[in-house]
């Protein structure tokens, strides 16, 4: 055998230019910053007017007789709230496995993008458990949830009408609030679905070359934007078996966002986040690198400080299972 061998003159190391690690696209993939106003607070609770809107829709003028007073009526007035909660999660690096580390690894950076996917993909599971599901929206035909197989035709079954069925619910809200909707929210799933169905296909085979996309299936809807949350989450505790799933399921959501939190401006929801929490943004996020000298290591913490709140249940309705 002649000599040096191959082993003599390499010997393995980590490379310098590349390493693997599936961090999530949190400007594709995460939603839950996207689809509804964001309304910095100071302070952690507090409590803001709701307007009649009974009132406000009922209409009392009438005709003023020479000499006589004009009708005159009044609205009514209440307040509701919201309680920012506090929620974090944090990674140590150690002194003696950052001395050890490959150069490659950059540890300090690892550890904040592992921190900080965690706390966006908690915001994400928050926003499906606040707003993406059953038992929240009114707006609808029904006054309640639609389900497919019992309220309409799946949209995976051929014979179904997708189109109609969302421009009927956008009528329904409409006409509940005088506010169309302005958003749909599609499971990756059901976007796939969407995308495939011979009614869609066949309205924009003569444009786009028969391209289905986000913005055309808006202009089919009727709607100013369409969001597909693609975020992933692994529900298997650490160890075990991965199970994968697209967090937002086989769903979809139908409302009206107001452009921007403000005065007399309704909304399906909001999101309220506490900018006074020291460090923090306007969303509510703050990272920290801070010395944990009785352990001989640095700890990289997140925190984030919010409250999801439906404030208009009418102006939204949730399609369940809207495919099989």
């Amino acid at each position: 055998m002649p000599n040096p061998t191959l082993s003599d003159v390499h010997v393995d190391r980590a490379l310098t230019n590349i390493s693997v690690a599936y961090i999530q696209n949190t400007e594709k993939n995460f939603i839950a910053n996207k689809v509804f106003p964001i309304v910095p607070v100071n302070n952690r609770s507090d409590k803001y007017f709701v307007f009649s809107q009974a009132d406000f829709f009922r209409n009392e003028a009438k005709l003023r007789a020479p000499g006589a007073e004009t009708a005159g009526g009044g609205y009514r007035l209440s307040t509701d709230n919201y309680s920012c909660d506090v929620l974090g999660f944090h990674a140590d690096l150690d002194d003696q496995t950052r001395a050890n580390a490959d150069e490659p690894l950059q540890l300090e950076r690892s550890h904040t993008i592992y921190v900080t996917q965690q706390i966006l993909l908690k915001r994400e599971v928050d926003w499906v458990t606040n707003f993406f599901t059953t038992g929240l929206w009114t707006g609808s035909t029904t006054g309640t949830d639609l389900v497919g197989t019992v309220d309409f035709t799946q949209w995976d079954n051929i014979v179904s009408t997708p189109i109609e069925d969302i421009t009927q619910q956008s009528d329904s809200i409409s006409q509940k609030t005088g506010y169309r909707p302005n958003t749909l929210v599609l499971g990756p799933e059901v976007y796939t679905t969407l995308k495939n169905h011979p009614d869609i296909l066949d309205r924009v085979k003569y444009s786009q070359k028969g391209i289905i996309t986000e913005d055309i299936l808006a202009v089919l809807f009727d709607v100013e934007r369409v969001l597909v949350p693609r975020a992933v989450r692994n529900t298997a505790a650490e160890a075990a078996t991965a199970s994968y799933s697209f967090l937002y399921g086989k769903n979809a959501f139908l409302g009206y966002s107001a452009p921007a939190p403000g005065l007399y401006q309704p909304s399906a929801g909001y999101l309220f986040t506490w900018q006074g929490l020291f460090g923090a943004g306007a969303e509510g996020v703050r990272i920290k690198n801070f010395r944990m000298e009785q352990n001989a290591a640095n700890r990289i913490e997140g925190e984030s400080a919010y409250n999801m709140k439906v404030v208009g249940a009418d102006l939204g309705c949730f399609f369940s299972a809207a495919i099989a």
